[in-house]
């Protein structure tokens, strides 16, 4: 099985073809976090750590609005090519290498927002990595700072164990692409495969990845964040924000 890192080592040059559009996805989701995060923090101009972020979705369109961003990922593959798209981009962002288990080679702290976008909390397979990684982003708020994340609904997905997510087509002829998953499920975890298909010149090819998650249910969230010193738990739902997944509040606990 494929580490998680290997994972998005293995995607990075890819990552932007499972979305129809990834320019205007990046300027989407800007458009929704950024006002959610301005409003519960009381900020117009955050100091934000994405620690997930990436290729960049979400870093780079907060940047773009005008926030000062610091960016970090485990994937090192992932912050080469989301440090180029910030240079094709003409954006400021400051990127490292970090998992969010374990972010003190990100030397700054005190921020307003610590973000974790795009489920990536599900791929921490115990509560000690999640607890742990609480604890580090924690570390990295100043007092009254919020963390965000934005998790699939698997209090609903658990219900069913869906055995695939329906493919996508996206591209005009000529340039065609496929995009679907496949989920292997092992109890309350799963191996999703991503299968992304797409029309060359000399015909069509596809590229398979594999990555481990687990099924994160609400009340096993919002407890972990309630024993890192998290308050004020609160789950935003898509009919409210417009975005695409549940979003989770928290705030670090004030002095």
């Amino acid at each position: 099985m494929t580490t998680t890192q290997g994972f998005y080592d293995d995607l990075a040059e890819h990552y932007h073809l499972i979305f129809e559009d990834w320019s205007r996805s990046i300027e989407r989701q800007a458009g929704i976090l950024g006002p959610l995060l301005e409003r519960y923090t009381g900020l117009s101009a955050l100091r934000l750590l994405d620690c997930s972020c990436g290729i960049g979705t979400q870093a780079l369109g907060l940047a773009q609005r005008g926030h000062t961003v610091v960016a970090s990922d485990l994937s090192r593959a992932s912050v080469a090519r989301a440090q180029r798209e910030a240079r094709r981009l003409g954006v400021e962002v400051q990127f490292h290498v970090a998992d969010m288990r374990e972010l003190n080679s990100v030397p700054a702290e005190g921020f307003d927002v610590v973000l974790a976008a795009d489920n990536a909390l599900p791929h921490l397979l115990s509560e000690v990595d999640l607890s742990r990684a609480f604890e580090q982003m924690g570390s990295k708020l100043r007092r009254g700072g919020t963390l965000a994340a934005t998790v699939r609904d698997y209090d609903q997905l658990i219900q069913t164990r869906p055995a695939m997510q329906p493919p996508a087509f996206f591209g005009a002829a000529g340039q065609r692409r496929i995009v679907h998953q496949v989920w292997d499920w092992d109890g309350t975890e799963y191996d999703l495969h991503l299968y992304i298909s797409f029309e060359t010149a000399v015909g069509w090819v596809y590229k398979h990845y594999i990555s481990r998650y687990r099924a994160l249910l609400r009340a096993e969230i919002s407890a972990s964040l309630e024993r890192a010193g998290f308050t004020g738990v609160e789950w935003l739902e898509p009919q409210a924000t417009s975005f695409y997944q549940p979003i989770v509040v928290a705030r670090k606990e004030p002095s």
